[in-house]
């Protein structure tokens, strides 16, 4: 029986890695960014903070939506869209704990 790749791997590591990929393209953090930065939560058109057409937009705060790091509620015919702060605690606690594993690491070139 042929195993999935991330099945090779611990569930601390593939939740590594899932939080890891849904940062990996610039429009997430900023609209990550743009989130933070409001402090607020806002009803409205993200894709007019970005310079990307509405649908792509949509695409990558789908996929923040789905690693939990933002919110989305909907409210009549718009959305409003939060920064889980929770979320965003448990990512801290990641990405903390991983680059202090590898600063951490004796070896060095």
């Amino acid at each position: 029986m042929v195993q999935k790749k991330s099945e090779l791997f611990s569930e601390e590591l593939t939740e590594q890695a899932s939080y890891f990929k849904a940062l990996s393209h610039p429009a997430r953090i900023q609209i990550l960014n743009y989130l933070a930065t409001i402090n607020t939560c806002i009803t409205g058109d993200i894709s007019e903070q970005l310079p990307l057409g509405r649908t792509t937009v949509n695409q990558h705060i789908k996929e923040l939506k789905n690693i939990g790091l933002i919110k989305g509620n909907i409210e009549g015919v718009k959305t409003k869209y939060c920064l889980n702060t929770e979320k965003v605690k448990e990512l801290k606690q990641i990405m903390s704990a991983f680059l202090s594993e590898v600063d951490n690491s004796e070896y060095k070139c």
